[in-house]
């Protein structure tokens, strides 16, 4: 019995070495693995000239002296005698070991009376006067050198042509080249790229993450028709809030016609909107207000809302025109001008995006208290009534959406199918899931929210950035907007996972103590899971600027901007000591990067 499972055991483990070097050849086979040609002539060549371009990096230079000496040459040789003048050796002279060959032969040059350690080129001077390199030289202290050059393929003349050596004397003190100087602008630039993604991502992925952590969202549980209601009240407080939204934008441009009222109306809405709050919103009542009072602050809060929309509508208005007057007189410093101008065009962005979402908020939040309430006091019949109503609409609502969506992307245009079916469609839905749920059963919503927004992350952050960028680059153009665009996208979705992970390994014992408190959602959030989730956020955001810094480098090759759009140009050039310069710089910057990086999460985290 040993001896046949240890024959067993030998043919299993010969099996699984086959099987192994079977897995490994046709790994081999794929990847197309040739040593052979890495052994070839032409690629060592090619090779030993890449890597010698990369070990000189084009960072400083002289200002240099040249001298320019010449000797007849003929190419062919002539089929009568070749009489080659005296050169003068008082000066500086070249001498050839012949006076002419055949193309492709080689020849050996020596030359004179040159300047001590100069070097330079050997070039070939056809009678056309186009100049083709054949080498270098560097002169030894006696003033001479000594050089073996092939000569070029060229059509045959009769007339002489020329070989030429330029000397080369450098001056002065050492000076950063043109490569050095666009290096680091590209390099600078490349810093301020991962430093924009990371704060954009970072803004946006600290709320999502609370979001997608389980451990706050598997305790959301709301009535059918709770739910039902705010999915139906979120896109009608949408287009409520674009519609406010565009009624007060024509507001404030009748307003820019008068400076005074323009200027004044920054200053005076947000003091009025406070004095409006203090009154609609008291600390202390000594009676219930009544009925009547009650709309009245209800419209004062809508008043102040609009007020404060109209505020940033014209403070957004401002920024814009005194940023470009400033851009002008700040000379050197109107970058500042700019970055007032820029804010001005984000705020006319974000404005009507908050609103519309704000509007979303209200509605959908009021009307989802409004079902919930509905749910707890009515009888069940009744409830179950409303349920099977309030589903089948928000069931169609949400279908026609995501149709509208689709038809976004691919066109469809056609209103039955745009409408009519996924309308009915989802409300079959939800009228299925109204018959079939209790009337008064708390449905899962915050996990349904976690999974969706968890497959939301996961698509996103499963898309590289080097491929976002080219979508990028065609919305804003190649540049380092594009790159910087993308790199926040990515962070949005990497810092999420990361943030919502950490929010998900906290103590329970903070959570259970405030909830027993009675605190709200916001209050739990504020008070037992900030506090322990700071330092890793912390670290993790610091990390993530460690890594954009990293990967803006890559995003250049797709149009991203930065350093690495340089460094793809040079190569493409093969302009390898440029090239070797970019290198330099990266290696520099991403070194000091993981160097401050480590010091400040020792020093805070």
């Amino acid at each position: 019995m040993k001896t046949q499972r240890s024959l067993l055991r030998s043919i299993l483990l010969g099996l699984a070495i086959l099987l192994v070097l079977v897995v490994y050849a046709y790994g081999f086979q794929v990847t197309k693995v040739n040593f052979a040609e890495t052994s070839s002539e032409r690629r060592l060549t090619q090779l030993t000239r890449i890597l010698r371009a990369l070990a000189h990096p084009d960072i400083f230079e002289y200002e240099q002296e040249e001298l320019v000496v010449e000797i007849p040459f003929y190419l062919p040789c002539p089929d009568t005698e070749i009489v080659i003048p005296e050169p003068d050796k008082s000066g500086p002279y070249l001498v050839t070991d012949v006076p002419c060959v055949s193309s492709k032969e080689f020849i050996n040059i020596e030359g004179f009376n040159l300047p001590p350690d100069a070097k330079g080129p050997i070039n070939f001077i056809t009678a056309s006067g186009a100049m083709l390199q054949l080498g270098n030289f560097e002169v030894d202290d006696n003033g001479s050198f000594q050089a073996r050059i092939q000569i070029p393929t060229r059509q045959p003349v009769a007339e002489a042509q020329h070989i030429r050596a330029t000397a080369r004397v450098p001056i002065g003190a050492p000076k950063f080249t043109e490569t050095a100087e666009v290096t680091w602008d590209k390099i600078v630039e490349t810093v301020f790229l991962a430093l924009l993604a990371t704060t954009f991502g970072t803004l946006l992925a600290i709320p999502i993450s609370f979001v997608a952590a389980r451990n706050l969202m598997s305790d959301v549980k709301s009535s059918l028709s709770s739910i039902a209601l705010m999915i139906i009240g979120w896109p009608l407080g949408i287009g409520l809030g674009m519609l406010a939204n565009r009624l007060i934008g024509e507001v404030s441009s009748l307003f820019a016609t008068i400076p005074g009222v323009y200027i004044g109306g920054v200053i005076i809405g947000p003091v009025a909107a406070y004095a409006l709050v203090r009154w609609a919103l008291p600390q202390t009542e000594s009676e219930q207000p009544s009925r009547g009072m009650q709309i009245t602050r209800i419209i004062t809060l809508l008043a102040i809302v609009g007020l404060l929309i109209l505020t940033f509508q014209i403070l957004a208005d401002l920024a814009l025109i005194v940023g470009q007057s400033l851009v002008g007189p700040l000379g050197s410093l109107g970058f500042l001008g700019n970055f007032i101008s820029q804010l001005g065009d984000v705020g006319h962005m974000i404005i009507p995006a908050l609103v519309a979402l704000g509007g979303g908020a209200v509605i959908g939040n009021t009307l989802s208290s409004l079902g919930q309430s509905i749910s707890d006091r009515l009888s069940r019949s009744v409830v179950k009534t409303l349920n099977i109503i309030l589903a089948a609409i928000a069931g169609a609502t949400l279908f026609i959406i995501l149709a509208l969506i689709i038809n976004w992307f691919y066109e469809i245009n056609d209103p039955v199918k745009i409408y009519w079916w996924p309308g009915g469609v989802g409300a079959v839905l939800g009228l299925l899931l109204a018959l079939r749920a209790a009337p008064k059963t708390a449905l899962p919503i915050g996990t349904t929210i976690y999974f969706i927004t968890r497959t939301i992350l996961n698509a996103t952050r499963s898309v590289e950035s080097l491929v976002m960028v080219i979508v990028f680059a065609v919305w804003v153009g190649i540049g380092p907007f594009a790159g910087a665009l993308a790199l926040a996208l990515h962070t949005v979705a990497a810092l999420a996972k990361l943030y919502s992970e950490q929010v998900e390994s906290i103590l329970p014992g903070p959570l259970e103590a405030i909830q027993a408190t009675g605190a709200n959602r916001m209050q739990l959030i504020a008070f037992a899971v900030v506090p322990q989730i700071i330092p890793p956020y912390i670290s993790f955001t610091m990390y993530r600027w460690d890594i954009n810094v990293r990967m803006s480098t890559i995003i250049g090759f797709a149009g991203g901007g930065g350093i690495g759009f340089l460094l793809q140009q040079n190569i493409n050039l093969l302009d390898y000591r440029a090239a070797s310069a970019q290198m330099i710089a990266i290696a520099i910057v991403v070194a000091t990067m993981d160097f401050v990086s480590s010091t400040l999460r020792e020093r805070f985290v």
